[in-house]
């Protein structure tokens, strides 16, 4: 049968390194090689590559039509980033090509659009997603497709004046147990700056004072949020993805942190140049008051992709980025922590209230701190990353309380 001719059909990418799949970015040369291994002489129609891009959001809610009455309603949008076609073999006067029996190797190239590309990504309900098609048309057979996606990393240079802002504010709360108070609780605290990579430590400065008659827990959490966006409906998924707990605070005690360290574990940068998926990420620092809802306080965060080097040059090619990121890209936490807690322990039950009406149920998705970034990028579309908190697309300024940090 001619099927039994066809040995081999692969797509094979040119990669820099021999163990690592290529990762691009906009304006970036995607190469590589569509390999035939024939056991006899074929014919061929002609061998076509297309080479397309896409974001997608879908997913379903149920809504009621009456006491006994129920539908489904579906949410799905697009965004197209790469449509590129090529033509690999196909005789110029339409007639078949005859291919001896052996290995055939076709090779292609094409530049990815100059415009910013956004980060492939994949979640439970959206996915970026790049890839390469190739399909082989042979006489009295069907047409052999064979699809081979690729990895899209845009560049996030932390090294920037807007990533490298300090952060800070400050947060207070009367305590209530039932209708009496018992004390004021306030958080003030800060970071140097807005951007970072996965793999550094965040340095926290803060200070908790405490006025109530009850000790308090002050705790850190990095949190993530995956937004998708169809049809004026916003669907979010959130989690921590990292936390820090501190000592005890006493009644009418006052406890600083100069610079406690929390880890970023290996997660995938932010995504905030797309129109349907966003990807956002948040220091949240609170204080758990026992009795009462919890005080906390926000700072955003960027996660980046090209570290901070205050001193050396920068440098604008993604192949000389990405050398210098492959250590986060491989990179697992060495030491062995607790897993972060569920969203829902982190925020308290009024805030919970609030957000129910626009987001939905959180689930565990600790266990992607357990895997590296690599595998992260590869495999994300078995278990996406976790998520957390709407960002105001125009924060005020947060003012650092007239008090010494030190006190």
């Amino acid at each position: 049968m001619i099927f039994d001719k066809l040995k081999k059909f692969d797509i094979v990418l040119d990669s820099p390194e021999l163990d690592c799949p290529p990762v691009f970015s906009s304006g970036d040369v995607v190469s590589g090689k569509v390999v035939l291994e024939l056991s006899a002489e074929t014919k061929v129609e002609s061998l076509k590559l297309h080479a397309e891009g896409f974001a997608k959001v879908h997913w379903t809610e149920s809504r009621s039509a009456g006491s006994s009455a129920a539908y489904t309603q579906n949410y799905s949008d697009e965004v197209e980033y790469l449509n590129r076609r090529e033509v690999l073999l196909q005789a110029d006067n339409g007639e078949l090509t005859v291919l001896p029996a052996g290995r055939h190797e076709y090779p292609f190239s094409f530049q990815l659009p100059e415009e910013t590309l956004v980060t492939s990504f994949e979640g439970k309900h959206g996915s970026i997603r790049y890839w390469v098609k190739v399909k082989l048309h042979r006489p009295w057979a069907t047409v052999k497709k064979i699809k081979k996606e690729f990895t899209v990393i845009e560049p996030i240079d932390i090294n920037t004046p807007s990533l490298l802002a300090p952060q800070a504010g400050t947060q207070e709360k009367m305590a209530r147990i039932w209708y009496r108070n018992c004390g004021q609780v306030s958080i003030t605290a800060k970071i140097d700056r807005k951007g970072y990579t996965p793999g550094e430590v965040i340095p926290v400065f803060a200070e908790f004072d405490n006025s109530t008659s009850r000790a308090v827990v002050p705790k850190a959490y990095i949190t993530q949020t995956q937004t998708f966006i169809a049809r004026g409906t916003m669907k979010q998924k959130r989690a921590v993805v990292a936390m820090l707990c501190g000592d005890i605070v006493g009644a009418r005690r006052r406890e600083t942190w100069h610079g406690r360290a929390i880890k970023i574990p290996p997660v995938g940068p932010s995504i905030l140049q797309c129109r349907i998926i966003k990807v956002e990420y948040m220091l949240r620092v609170c204080v758990d008051v026992p009795g009462t809802s919890k005080l906390s306080l926000e700072l955003p965060l960027v996660m980046g992709t090209i570290p901070l080097h205050p001193f050396g040059s920068r440098t604008s090619s993604v192949s000389s980025q990405y050398s210098v990121n492959m250590e986060w890209l491989r990179m697992a936490i060495p030491e062995q922590p607790e897993p972060p807690p569920d969203y829902s322990a982190v925020v308290s039950d009024e805030e919970a209230v609030q957000n129910s009406t626009a987001v939905q149920p959180e689930e565990d998705l600790s266990g992607v701190l357990q895997r590296s970034l690599m595998a992260y990028v590869q495999e994300f579309r078995l278990r996406p990353p976790p998520v957390y908190s709407e960002v105001d697309p125009n924060p005020q300024p947060f003012a650092m309380r007239p008090r010494c940090m030190t006190c």
